[in-house]
């Protein structure tokens, strides 16, 4: 019989060794608490690294100062110098304000950054490692930075991303839905993730997921139209195609905009500016509007921003989404249970001064409060960052004078570091410069972006069935587009009366406000109708010679009299010439379908209800309308 043995003392051993392991410290005092470059420059990972999470968090937050956290609280938009230094050089162009980030990370303890203008690919990975390198070899616990963009992967250009770029161009979010594929925006998503890690971008301010009821709105190019269902299921694919099912180290963070839906403005009117600021329900439909944003959340996206807008109903304080407690703690936070980043939309607090010109801060509800009560009472509403900001002073006044607690503040900041723990940013933050202009504008990325202009083209008319043209056997006379692009397809003419057919290009109309906010005459508001000598301009051709009309709508448009004269009526949303004429002339079969109504008169959009989708009178081609050949 074997001898039994006596296993007590053994296990008595193991669990004081356990148990010893456990209460380790995670040492407090650590200047660099995750990670170490070894004399070769590489990155080396600490042993406490393969802690939780969370207490990696925590053991990182308690060794940070009441300005650290405060730092971390904002982001701004930063300028890059063309040679990808990072030292303060003037700026030059319309972004020529924009801070410089080393400065901010510097002075403001800032480590959140987006940017507008952008020299190259290659110029922006240089200028980010340089940047990662001085935050963690020049600050205290080398907090790594986040780089956030606007949306840079579209064949039109968006005014707050413009950049000299090879980016993959793709048509506007809108197409998507006119093409209405979720497996090809997911795709769409998963190319523009890569192209952006190559580069160091780790935060998209996109998806953009307003409902369009208001066809006056000057953003509307950037969402996926009017209808709820359409936009979530193309919102759910675009998150997931940008984060995958979760962040990690291959993910890009989004920030879905604009809760709880920027879409229903007063007569179209943007509140990004003083001469509107409030959203309208004249339909009562403000729960509509919140159906996409359901999506964004069960596909967990990272970051969520409120629209500026007032909303102008009984239920809600009057004050822009931001400062609205009941909109950011009482809907977001506490009925949908939504625990990720809530960070503003640009500009909330302080004017932005554009040369001689002031852009007042979009405080509307709240004009009269001075900055630290701005600051107070939007952190207080329940939002954790501050955009296009960089007053962290305030926020530690604000705690030293106990107007705000600590504890407050260190829930905003939980948020944020766990996104960028998440993103993988605190164990390796460098890109390979040498791999960004190999992966930016890869061949492959650019195919499949330009097929989706062609996809997104929707046939609106086809008189006796003129489309497709046939190649090569056509006199054509072109107008607003490339001569030498068109010469690939037929004869070119210079005087419409020797054409057998014209091709006119056209975008919709839009009419600027008149201020003095040069930011503001660049948004596309006003009617939808073209007037006057343009107008008499289209008709003039359009009655001189058989006519194909194709229009941009990065907004409806209102055009009976143009419709009712071409013999082909085409609508895109971003696409270059060669892939409006490779659908003219049949190499691609139009496949789009109108993600947004286009009305029959400006009557007909003014008597409409600025909350309520496809509600127009009569219109001329309503929603989900399109031909095919």
């Amino acid at each position: 019989m074997p001898v039994r043995k006596n296993w007590f003392p053994f296990i008595i051993i193991i669990c004081i060794a356990v148990i010893g392991f456990a209460w380790k410290p995670l040492s407090p005092k650590r200047t660099a608490p995750f990670r170490d470059l070894n004399k070769n420059g590489k990155l080396d990972v600490y042993e406490d690294s393969k802690q939780p999470t969370e207490a990696r968090i925590n053991d990182l937050l308690k060794q940070m100062t009441i300005e650290e956290k405060a730092g971390m609280m904002f982001i701004n938009g930063a300028r890059i110098n063309d040679d990808g230094s990072i030292d303060n050089k003037p700026g030059k162009g319309m972004f020529a304000f924009a801070p410089n980030a080393k400065d901010l990370v510097k002075e403001k303890k800032m480590n959140h950054f987006n940017l507008w203008a952008i020299p190259s690919a290659d110029v922006l990975a240089k200028w980010y490692n340089a940047m990662q390198h001085y935050a963690q070899d020049s600050t205290r616990l080398g907090i790594p930075i986040t780089i956030a963009s606007d949306p840079r992967s579209h064949f039109t250009d968006n005014i707050f991303a413009m950049a000299g770029t090879n980016f993959s161009k793709w048509c506007e979010p809108l197409g998507l839905a006119a093409i209405g594929d979720e497996k090809l925006t997911h795709e769409f998503a998963d190319d523009v993730r890569q192209e952006y890690i190559s580069v160091g971008i780790r935060e998209s301010l996109h998806p953009q997921i307003d409902l369009t009821t208001e066809p006056r709105w000057p953003r509307i190019a950037g969402t996926f139209g009017e209808d709820a269902n359409l936009s979530a299921k193309m919102t759910k694919a675009y998150i997931l195609g940008f984060q995958g099912d979760k962040l990690s180290a291959t993910s890009v963070a989004t920030m879905t905009k604009h809760f709880p839906g920027g879409g229903p403005q007063f007569e179209g009117l943007d509140p990004h500016f003083p001469f509107q600021k409030g959203q309208v329900y004249p339909g009562n439909n403000f729960h509509y509007h919140l159906i996409p944003f359901e999506a964004a959340f069960a596909a967990h996206t990272a970051a969520i921003m409120p629209y500026y807008g007032v909303p102008m109903d009984s239920a809600h304080e009057h004050v822009g989404f931001s400062y609205n407690k009941g909109i950011i703690t009482g809907l977001l936070r506490n009925k949908y249970h939504y625990d990720g980043v809530v960070c503003t939309d640009w500009g909330l607090v302080s004017d932005t001064h554009m040369g001689n010109v002031v852009w007042p801060a979009r405080a509307w509800g709240e004009e009269k409060l001075s900055t630290s009560e701005r600051v107070e009472k939007i952190i207080d509403a329940g939002v954790d960052q501050f955009g296009g900001e960089n007053i962290p002073e305030v926020v530690v006044q604000l705690v030293k004078e106990r107007k705000i607690s600590e504890a407050r503040i260190d829930s905003s900041v939980k948020r944020l570091l766990r996104q960028k723990f998440e993103l993988g940013l605190f164990d390796d933050p460098f890109i390979d410069e040498a791999k960004a202009t190999q992966i930016v504008g890869k061949q492959e990325f650019v195919k499949a972006g330009d097929e989706s202009q062609r996809r997104a083209i929707t046939l609106l008319k086809n008189d006796n069935k003129v489309l497709p043209l046939k190649q090569n056997s056509l006199k054509i006379y072109v107008q607003n587009i490339d001569a030498k692009v068109a010469a690939q397809y037929a004869t070119v003419v210079d005087n419409p009366k020797d054409a057998d057919i014209a091709i006119l290009r056209l975008k919709a109309p839009w009419y600027p406000v008149e201020t003095d906010i040069p930011m503001a005459k660049m948004f596309h508001h006003g009617d939808l109708d073209f007037k006057g000598t343009q107008k008499d301009s289209i008709l003039q051709l359009l009655n001189a010679v058989p006519t194909i009309v194709d229009i941009y709508l990065d907004r409806p448009a209102v055009i009976p009299e143009i419709s009712a004269k071409a013999k082909g009526l085409l609508a895109d949303f971003g696409a270059s010439d060669a892939a409006v004429l490779d659908v003219v002339f049949g190499k691609y079969k139009p496949g789009g379908h109108l993600p947004i109504e286009l009305p029959s008169s400006m009557e007909a959009v003014r008597n409409q209800k600025e909350d309520v989708p496809y509600d127009s009178k009569d219109p001329l081609y309503k929603f989900g309308y399109g031909l095919s050949y």
